[in-house]
């Protein structure tokens, strides 16, 4: 069953944030008992060649690996499914517009993704067109919710046909709401939002938390998915749990 298809049967899916641009984090991590991992092309300096190492590193791994692209540009979404990801995490998507741009993006068909048999997504060369112009069929399109107007075009997002899941951008969403944090009032009302849209419009609905203590409540809300933590935080908690250990 492919990642998307997991999306969305509802099952519950755990990932993690990768930073470092690097396979051998890609590999270690894609061979371990997360269900997903999230190259974090927004934030972190992954670039096009650091992007293909990185999915590279994780063929015939149990993970999927998805991109989160630096903006939600056709272009970039192109590069990250011909590479060969699992899917795309959407940065900034605020209106039902941004949303169908993005499943166009992610399918081939007219005004969609552009075909090229040559890439890794396409066997280089060896995966006939007829079958690999359904290769949409397996890719998740997942909108991340992060912006405050967004929430006021949030039912058409959540209604996009063909899109696969919304996730919520807490640390943004805090920001774009001036609130004080983001465990404010007015942030936990919008993630409670999202969360009910998407369970109104029959996707799934993903978040990053910065306490894994939460996740018990937000899976009761209908959350599925949830990418917590990150590489750089593994390395740090690690480093933290040997030195206690050994000066006990």
């Amino acid at each position: 069953m492919s990642f998307r298809q997991r999306l969305r049967a509802g099952e519950l899916l755990a990932g993690t944030w990768v930073k470092t641009p690097h396979p051998h984090v890609v590999e270690v991590l894609a061979d371990g008992p997360l269900d997903c991992l999230v190259l974090d092309a927004e934030h972190a300096p992954f670039d096009r060649a650091a992007i293909d190492l990185g999915l590279l590193a994780a063929r015939g791994k149990p993970a999927a690996v998805l991109v989160r692209p630096p903006i939600a540009a056709p272009h970039h979404v192109l590069n990250a499914l011909d590479c060969g990801a699992a899917g795309v995490v959407a940065p900034h998507i605020r209106t039902g517009a941004d949303a169908e741009a993005l499943v166009a993006a992610c399918r081939y068909g007219p005004g969609g993704r552009g075909y090229a048999g040559s890439t890794r997504a396409a066997g280089y060369g060896t995966v006939p067109m007829a079958t690999h112009r359904h290769a949409g069929d397996a890719l998740a399109a997942i909108a991340q919710i992060e912006d405050a107007d967004a929430l006021d075009d949030l039912d058409a997002i959540a209604r996009t046909p063909g899109l696969d899941a919304l996730v919520v951008g807490r640390a943004d969403l805090t920001l774009s709401l001036d609130a004080e944090g983001p465990d404010a009032p007015e942030v936990e009302a919008a993630v409670a939002r999202i969360v009910a849209a998407g369970r109104a419009a029959g996707i799934a609905t993903g978040m990053f938390l910065p306490r894994t203590a939460d996740v018990a409540r937000w899976r009761a809300a209908g959350a599925t998915l949830f990418l917590l933590e990150s590489d750089h935080q593994f390395l740090r908690a690690g480093a933290a749990a040997l030195a206690e250990a050994i000066r006990r």
